[in-house]
Parts: C-alpha cells; sequence; structure tokens
C-alpha cells in the first residue's frame, strides 16, 4: 500500500479574481494551473473553493509537496483584479471524493440478467452489498 505525507485538513490560498465583461476568472498565484470561473462573484467564490479542494486533494493522492502560500500583501494586482483568501475543508473534500460513484463493467449470463430483470434487482445495490460482505465492510 502506498505511504501518503501527512496533510493538513485546511488550506488557505490567496485567489486573484480577474474582472471581465463576460465574468470572473480565478488563479491561485501558488498553484499554477489552477483555475476556474464564475458569472458572478459568488459562483466564482464557490467555483474557487472547489477546484482549490479539488487541485489539492490531488497533489495529496500524488504524494506531492504542498506549497507554501503567499501573503495577500506580496500579490500584485491590475485595476480589475482584487486578492481573495480561498479556504477549504479536506476532511469534507476527501469524502466527497471516496463516496464518488464510478461505473464499473462486469459479465453475467444472459439467463441470470433476465431473472434479475424480471424482478426488479438493482444490480449496484447488490454488488455493493456483496462487496461489503467479502470485505467485512459494516
Amino acid at each position: 500500500m502506498k505511504e501518503y505525507k501527512k496533510y493538513k485538513d485546511k488550506y488557505i490560498y490567496p485567489a486573484i479574481f480577474n474582472y471581465a465583461d463576460d465574468g470572473i476568472t480565478v488563479e491561485f498565484p501558488d498553484l499554477q494551473g489552477c483555475l476556474t470561473f464564475g458569472d458572478t462573484e459568488e459562483e466564482a467564490l464557490l467555483m474557487a473553493k472547489e477546484v482549490l479542494g479539488l487541485w489539492m486533494k490531488n497533489l495529496e493522492i500524488d504524494n506531492e509537496d504542498i506549497p507554501k502560500a503567499s501573503s495577500l500583501l506580496d500579490i500584485k494586482l491590475e485595476d480589475n483584479q482584487r486578492a481573495v483568501l480561498i479556504d477549504v475543508w479536506m476532511p469534507l473534500v476527501r469524502k466527497a471524493i471516496m463516496n464518488k460513484a464510478i461505473k464499473k463493467t462486469l459479465t453475467i449470463p444472459q439467463w441470470l440478467d433476465i431473472k434479475a430483470r424480471e424482478e426488479d434487482i438493482n444490480f449496484s445495490q447488490v454488488l455493493q452489498e456483496g462487496l461489503k460482505r467479502e470485505l467485512n465492510i459494516q
């Protein structure tokens, strides 16, 4: 099993909100390539929190070092820009990612598929219950 570094539960990074006629672009100067967009300030803020959480989780999965956050005082802005601190609570992000549904392809005999459909069997539920039973998970 892969060993992971110990990561923090909360990250706070400055984001630059770039205001334009067609919306607000959000970038994180300490996380090159971490970008998002919103039509309104509220939407841009929500999208910034979401992209920061996903970005940080990917760094954790890849066992990467977490970059140090810049101070707001060190960020140079243009007239149409504002710096905003964005925070993300990682236990919620980690839980959401771990509980994300994924699609699996499986093969069963046709006669079994026909019988299960006649009985309105939920294949996903049966597979989950069977896997939990096999893995001794409550």
